[in-house]
């Protein structure tokens, strides 16, 4: 049985209706956000810690008290667990106005009590003057709000967000985001939010948790996630799309680097001694660590790992431009990169004109080869012994 005085504590397992393998804490105070595609067992995880679903294997343990030991065969009900969700559709009654339906998360207080506190919560999701509303009356973005009340109305040990915010428009969103980061501030629970967008995991969590059919394959603080994934599985998770194989070199304590080969190219990459010279690796880099060379002049930052290769797309997407460029061949998997749209106006670039990049060390990171999710090698590569072979 596991042990844990504060916060709470997820370890659940069992084959099926829905496989689960996944192993979850979340501190008082912090909000640890569960990514991953649909069918990732994000919502069915929520459902167990909430008592609204029993799995097959696992405990759940909040603030030292156990919810749920299958081997003790330990089940705690919903009603006893004093949990806050908030659902992906908010699940408000329709016949009950803002004030009632906050009121029905108290029903073992007095019902003068019961109004009084819940006049209180609306106030703090600033909603006062709406009490006698019904939802139906109400935007999108209010209703969340009564969602919310009504959830932390119960004073409970921990808040579950199910997509809280999918049902708005962006403009609410924003605002809605703000909200919740200004409301946490005075929450001393766990927050566990489930999300599809990497963008509102990385704004709003502390820790962020990659879930992939049930299960939990990376955990920790968000951009360390995202950028410094532990698996390629990982890496096209979180949508990093320039993932490749390469071959260690070897390791420069002093300078702090190590160096690989990719495609007849020799990187330097942030030290990583974790991979021994010789060793075949997959490797990753977001984005914002590749950088385009100007043009019409030079600058010194341009010696960092630079590379040049022909535009095969350029996409306009509103204010940014994103980018493929074929490198030692468009029959290899090409690097991805998006620039400023006035940035690619200013340096002429379209499809077909070679431009230079240079792939920052800070942001290479090497993963261990996996031969199962990578691309198959080119024929007529690595078949010497001792080459390094790449992708």
């Amino acid at each position: 049985m596991m042990v844990m005085t504060e916060g709470i504590r997820i370890r659940l397992r069992q084959a099926g209706p829905i496989p689960l393998d996944a192993t979850l804490d979340c501190a008082p105070g912090e909000v640890l956000a569960l990514v991953g595609p649909s069918g990732s067992g994000k919502t069915t995880i929520l459902r167990a810690i909430a008592g609204l679903l029993q799995v097959a294997g696992g405990e759940i343990a909040c603030n030292g008290e156990c919810w749920f030991d299958a081997a003790r065969r330990l089940f705690v009900p919903a009603r006893q667990r004093r949990v806050g969700y908030v659902f992906q559709n908010y699940a408000l009654f329709p016949h009950l106005s803002a004030l009632h339906n906050v009121m029905e998360a108290m029903l073992e207080l007095p019902p003068a009590e019961r109004e009084a506190k819940a006049r209180d919560w609306l106030a703090r999701v600033r909603l006062t003057g709406l009490e006698e509303r019904l939802p139906a009356a109400l935007s999108g973005g209010q209703q969340q709000r009564v969602a919310v009340a009504r959830a932390l109305a119960r004073e409970p040990k921990v808040l579950l967000l199910d997509e809280p915010f999918s049902a708005v428009d962006r403009a609410t969103r924003q605002r809605l985001y703000r909200e919740l980061a200004e409301l946490r501030r005075e929450l001393a629970m766990p927050v566990i939010l489930v999300t599809h967008d990497l963008d509102e995991a990385l704004m709003l969590a502390d820790r962020l948790c990659v879930l992939h059919q049930g299960r939990s394959l990376q955990a920790g603080e968000p951009y360390a996630v995202m950028t410094r994934p532990d698996s390629v599985e990982v890496a096209q998770l979180v949508g990093l799309r320039n993932v490749f194989r390469a071959g260690v070199i070897g390791h420069d304590l002093e300078q702090g680097i190590t160096r690989i080969e990719w495609r007849g190219h020799r990187l330097e990459a942030r030290l990583q001694t974790a991979h021994a010279p010789g060793e075949q690796v997959n490797w990753v880099i977001p984005q914002g660590h590749v950088v385009l060379h100007r043009r019409d002049r030079p600058s010194r930052g341009e010696r960092e790992n630079p590379l040049r290769g022909p535009v095969v797309e350029c996409l306009v997407l509103g204010e940014q431009v994103a980018l493929t460029v074929a490198i030692n061949g468009s029959q290899r998997p090409p690097l991805f990169l998006s620039v400023p749209t006035h940035v690619a106006r200013r340096n002429d670039i379209t499809t077909g004109v070679e431009i230079g990049v240079s792939l920052l060390a800070e942001g290479i990171h090497l993963m261990p080869r996996d031969e199962t999710r990578t691309p198959p090698r080119p024929r007529g590569q690595g078949a010497a012994a001792g080459k390094l072979a790449t992708l």
